[in-house]
Protein backbone atom coordinates (compact mmCIF):
# COMPACT_ATOMS: atom_id res chain seq x y z
CA UNK A 1 0.00 0.00 0.00
CA UNK A 2 1.27 3.47 -0.83
CA UNK A 3 0.31 7.14 -0.67
CA UNK A 4 -1.22 8.02 -4.04
CA UNK A 5 -0.75 11.79 -4.33
CA UNK A 6 0.43 14.91 -2.55
CA UNK A 7 3.60 15.61 -0.65
CA UNK A 8 4.16 11.94 0.30
CA UNK A 9 3.23 10.52 -3.11
CA UNK A 10 4.68 7.05 -3.62
CA UNK A 11 5.68 6.49 0.02
CA UNK A 12 4.89 2.97 1.18
CA UNK A 13 2.76 2.25 4.23
CA UNK A 14 2.76 -0.64 6.66
CA UNK A 15 -0.45 -2.64 6.59
CA UNK A 16 -2.24 -5.03 8.88
CA UNK A 17 -2.19 -8.69 8.06
CA UNK A 18 -4.87 -11.28 8.66
CA UNK A 19 -8.09 -12.65 7.31
CA UNK A 20 -10.27 -10.10 9.07
CA UNK A 21 -8.36 -7.22 7.45
CA UNK A 22 -9.86 -5.59 4.35
CA UNK A 23 -7.87 -2.45 3.52
CA UNK A 24 -9.26 0.13 1.13
CA UNK A 25 -7.64 -0.57 -2.23
CA UNK A 26 -5.42 2.04 -3.87
CA UNK A 27 -7.98 2.36 -6.67
CA UNK A 28 -10.85 3.15 -4.32
CA UNK A 29 -8.72 5.42 -2.14
CA UNK A 30 -7.64 7.34 -5.25
CA UNK A 31 -11.26 7.73 -6.40
CA UNK A 32 -12.26 8.75 -2.87
CA UNK A 33 -9.59 11.46 -2.62
CA UNK A 34 -10.27 12.70 -6.15
CA UNK A 35 -13.95 13.08 -5.26
CA UNK A 36 -12.99 14.99 -2.11
CA UNK A 37 -10.88 17.30 -4.24
CA UNK A 38 -10.02 20.66 -2.71
CA UNK A 39 -12.31 20.09 0.32
CA UNK A 40 -9.45 18.24 1.99
CA UNK A 41 -7.09 21.26 1.85
CA UNK A 42 -6.87 22.93 5.29
CA UNK A 43 -9.51 20.53 6.64
CA UNK A 44 -9.67 19.07 10.14
CA UNK A 45 -10.22 15.37 9.45
CA UNK A 46 -11.13 12.35 11.54
CA UNK A 47 -10.27 8.86 10.22
CA UNK A 48 -12.74 6.49 11.92
CA UNK A 49 -11.93 2.77 12.05
CA UNK A 50 -8.46 3.91 10.97
CA UNK A 51 -6.88 0.50 10.34
CA UNK A 52 -3.46 1.32 8.88
CA UNK A 53 -4.26 5.05 8.75
CA UNK A 54 -4.03 5.14 4.95
CA UNK A 55 -7.12 7.33 4.45
CA UNK A 56 -6.09 9.94 6.99
CA UNK A 57 -2.48 9.96 5.82
CA UNK A 58 -3.64 10.39 2.22
CA UNK A 59 -5.71 13.38 3.40
CA UNK A 60 -2.65 14.87 5.17
CA UNK A 61 -0.55 14.29 2.07
CA UNK A 62 -3.12 16.26 0.06
CA UNK A 63 -3.23 19.24 2.40
CA UNK A 64 -5.42 18.50 5.43
CA UNK A 65 -4.38 20.54 8.46
CA UNK A 66 -4.76 17.70 10.94
CA UNK A 67 -6.12 14.18 11.28
CA UNK A 68 -7.38 12.32 14.33
CA UNK A 69 -7.04 8.56 13.82
CA UNK A 70 -9.57 6.55 15.85
CA UNK A 71 -9.00 2.81 16.15
CA UNK A 72 -9.79 0.41 18.98
CA UNK A 73 -7.42 -2.38 17.92
CA UNK A 74 -4.09 -1.96 19.66
CA UNK A 75 -2.35 -3.84 16.86
CA UNK A 76 -3.84 -1.52 14.24
CA UNK A 77 -2.98 1.56 16.30
CA UNK A 78 0.66 0.41 16.38
CA UNK A 79 0.59 0.23 12.56
CA UNK A 80 -0.91 3.75 12.35
CA UNK A 81 1.78 5.01 14.73
CA UNK A 82 4.48 3.39 12.61
CA UNK A 83 3.08 4.97 9.43
CA UNK A 84 2.81 8.40 11.07
CA UNK A 85 6.45 8.12 12.20
CA UNK A 86 7.54 6.88 8.76
CA UNK A 87 6.11 10.06 7.19
CA UNK A 88 7.17 12.37 10.05
CA UNK A 89 3.53 13.41 10.43
CA UNK A 90 3.46 13.49 14.23
CA UNK A 91 2.73 17.23 14.44
CA UNK A 92 -0.45 16.83 12.37
CA UNK A 93 -1.66 13.47 13.66
CA UNK A 94 -3.46 12.48 16.85
CA UNK A 95 -3.96 8.79 17.59
CA UNK A 96 -6.91 7.73 19.73
CA UNK A 97 -7.20 4.16 20.95
CA UNK A 98 -10.93 3.91 21.59
CA UNK A 99 -14.22 2.61 20.29
CA UNK A 100 -15.42 4.94 17.51
CA UNK A 101 -18.91 5.36 18.95
CA UNK A 102 -17.63 6.16 22.45
CA UNK A 103 -15.17 8.66 20.92
CA UNK A 104 -17.97 10.40 19.00
CA UNK A 105 -19.97 11.03 22.19
CA UNK A 106 -17.12 13.12 23.63
CA UNK A 107 -16.56 15.62 20.81
CA UNK A 108 -16.60 19.35 21.54
CA UNK A 109 -16.89 20.51 17.94
CA UNK A 110 -17.50 18.82 14.59
CA UNK A 111 -14.68 18.00 12.20
CA UNK A 112 -14.65 19.33 8.65
CA UNK A 113 -14.47 15.80 7.20
CA UNK A 114 -15.05 12.33 8.63
CA UNK A 115 -13.62 9.42 6.65
CA UNK A 116 -14.88 6.00 7.68
CA UNK A 117 -14.23 2.47 6.50
CA UNK A 118 -15.90 0.31 9.16
CA UNK A 119 -15.49 -3.46 9.15
CA UNK A 120 -17.97 -5.08 6.79
CA UNK A 121 -20.77 -7.23 8.19
CA UNK A 122 -20.73 -5.75 11.69
CA UNK A 123 -23.56 -3.21 11.45
CA UNK A 124 -21.08 -0.42 12.22
CA UNK A 125 -21.79 1.41 8.94
CA UNK A 126 -25.49 1.62 9.80
CA UNK A 127 -24.73 2.65 13.39
CA UNK A 128 -22.42 5.36 12.05
CA UNK A 129 -25.12 6.75 9.74
CA UNK A 130 -27.58 6.86 12.69
CA UNK A 131 -24.99 8.58 14.90
CA UNK A 132 -24.29 11.16 12.19
CA UNK A 133 -27.98 11.90 11.60
CA UNK A 134 -28.63 12.21 15.34
CA UNK A 135 -25.62 14.45 16.09
CA UNK A 136 -23.37 15.33 13.12
CA UNK A 137 -19.74 14.92 14.14
CA UNK A 138 -18.44 16.45 10.88
CA UNK A 139 -19.66 18.73 8.12
CA UNK A 140 -19.37 15.75 5.76
CA UNK A 141 -19.21 12.01 6.38
CA UNK A 142 -17.53 9.90 3.68
CA UNK A 143 -18.39 6.27 4.30
CA UNK A 144 -17.10 3.15 2.54
CA UNK A 145 -19.41 0.12 2.66
CA UNK A 146 -20.49 -2.88 0.60
CA UNK A 147 -22.60 -1.71 -2.34
CA UNK A 148 -25.37 -4.16 -1.49
CA UNK A 149 -25.59 -3.04 2.15
CA UNK A 150 -28.90 -1.27 2.68
CA UNK A 151 -28.08 1.82 4.73
CA UNK A 152 -30.61 4.35 6.04
CA UNK A 153 -29.15 7.18 3.97
CA UNK A 154 -30.97 10.52 4.08
CA UNK A 155 -32.32 12.31 1.02
CA UNK A 156 -29.47 14.18 -0.59
CA UNK A 157 -26.82 11.60 0.28
CA UNK A 158 -24.73 10.61 -2.72
CA UNK A 159 -23.40 7.12 -3.36
CA UNK A 160 -20.74 6.14 -5.88
CA UNK A 161 -20.19 2.51 -6.81
CA UNK A 162 -16.79 0.88 -7.39
CA UNK A 163 -17.51 -2.78 -8.14
CA UNK A 164 -18.81 -4.37 -4.92
CA UNK A 165 -17.76 -1.32 -2.88
CA UNK A 166 -19.70 1.90 -2.39
CA UNK A 167 -18.73 5.31 -1.12
CA UNK A 168 -21.58 7.33 0.37
CA UNK A 169 -21.36 11.00 1.27
CA UNK A 170 -23.64 12.58 3.86
CA UNK A 171 -23.82 16.31 4.54
CA UNK A 172 -24.61 17.73 7.98
CA UNK A 173 -27.84 19.69 8.04
CA UNK A 174 -27.01 23.21 9.17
Amino acid sequence: MRIIAGRWRGHGLKTLRGREVRPTTDRIREAWMSALGPRVVDARVVDLFAGSGALGLEALSRGATSVVFVERSRRALEVVHSNVERLAAGEEATLVGDDVFRFLTRLDAPFDLALADPPYGTGDAERLVHAFLRDPFAHELWLEHPFREDLPLPAGAKTRRYGDTALSVLQAVE
